[in-house]
């Protein structure tokens, strides 16, 4: 299923968003609403995707996000010939809704 920029800019309720690590540097994102993950689309329909993290954020900064994971699903077990898991070797990385975070001297 998928969902458009304006679909999710008038939601109610504010709901989790995943940020797709497909290739290294090439990010989609999917939103959760109601237990369905739903592809955010363009208005124009298109697969929104972008190549870096950062662009993902602003351009999701003013929508209703609760929370905001990172994944990426690895190949390495396939890579190396490992027998196929019941699981999947996947990564999830929350991130701040933050855009940019104040920065902490040490």
């Amino acid at each position: 299923m998928k969902m458009s920029f304006s679909e999710f800019s008038v939601l109610d309720v504010a709901v989790p968003v995943i940020i797709h690590s497909l290739d290294q540097a090439l990010y989609q994102v999917t939103v959760e609403r109601e237990g369905r993950e739903y592809l955010l689309v363009e208005n124009n329909e298109r697969t929104f995707r972008r190549h870096s993290l950062n662009e993902i954020r602003e351009a999701l900064r003013n929508m209703p996000i609760a929370s905001l994971v990172l994944r990426q699903r690895s190949a390495y077990d396939e890579m190396i010939g490992q027998v196929p898991r019941e699981a999947e070797n996947t990564l999830e990385i929350p991130l701040s809704l933050d855009l940019y975070p104040p920065v902490t001297t040490h």
